[in-house]
């Protein structure tokens, strides 16, 4: 019990601190190793003092999961004693036609063409990597000139699935969005597909290194590039104002625009 009280404290202390800004993680990639803001955001501090123990790193010890399992105890339970404070029934806030709403959401987002397309770019991806025995002998040769192939494949392997669940969660925002008709401020499925967009272009440089250093299956890489490049053309037209959205913590507004 009293292991708990302290990390309880130390989560609302975390909370408290200034140097976070508000919704950082709300729009990023998740890719902390390769974030510059790691310092100015809360997530990645808890994570840093919660999992420092590398036992506690690895999802496949007990000690990750007994750790993951006591933070969601302890964030539901600051979640209750804010409702209460502010006079919030948490249990009456969904109702049974809530849910059946939410289940209509979840098909029409899993029906939806971008989202559909962008489920078949992973799929696409993990076709391509399938089996590939050359790809140790191209990685040795671009190294010869000085270029980390395996950056590309990592580029490209960690966004995999992230353009899919981020195209998802836009899709499902506009939705939402549309129902409520709120125009007043930036909309949090714009800031979804932004990123969603980054991932692309990322992930569409990362796909044009290997083309320079492909010695099989060229004209695959080239399909993979055009399919993706078409996601990315849809998803701009689809979320005309996503390039513009301005992220906290990583995109400047333009006060002469």
């Amino acid at each position: 019990m009293g292991g708990r009280i302290v990390n309880r404290d130390r989560l609302e202390r975390l909370a408290a601190e200034k140097r976070f800004i508000p919704g950082i993680y709300n729009y990023c990639d998740r890719w902390c190793e390769h974030c510059p803001q790691t310092s100015r955001c809360l997530n990645f501090s808890i994570s840093e003092e919660e999992f420092s123990d590398p036992e506690a790193r690895d999802i496949r010890n007990e000690a990750f999961w007994n750790k993951l399992s006591g933070i969601l105890a302890e964030t539901l339970e600051l979640l209750r004693e804010s409702a209460k404070k502010w006079g919030i029934e948490l249990e009456t806030l969904v109702s049974m036609d809530d849910i059946e709403n939410i289940k209509t959401k979840d098909v029409a987002v899993e029906k939806h063409l971008l989202c559909r397309a962008a489920k078949r770019y992973s799929e696409l991806v993990e076709d391509w990597f399938r089996g590939r025995e050359t790809l140790l002998f191209e990685t040795a040769a671009a190294a010869r000139e000085g270029v980390n192939l395996e950056e590309a494949f990592e580029v490209i392997r960690w966004y995999q699935y992230f353009i899919c669940a981020k195209v998802m969660r836009a899709v499902r925002g506009r939705i939402e969005e549309e129902e409520e008709r709120c125009d007043e401020f930036a909309s949090d499925s714009d800031g979804s597909a932004k990123i969603a967009l980054i991932a692309m272009d990322r992930s569409i440089a990362a796909w044009a290194v290997i083309r320079h250093y492909i010695t099989d299956g060229a004209k695959g890489v080239i399909d993979v590039i055009a399919f993706l490049d078409g996601l990315r053309q849809a998803v701009e037209k689809a979320f005309s104002s996503a390039r513009s959205f301005i992220r906290p913590g990583f995109d400047k507004i333009d006060l002469n625009g």
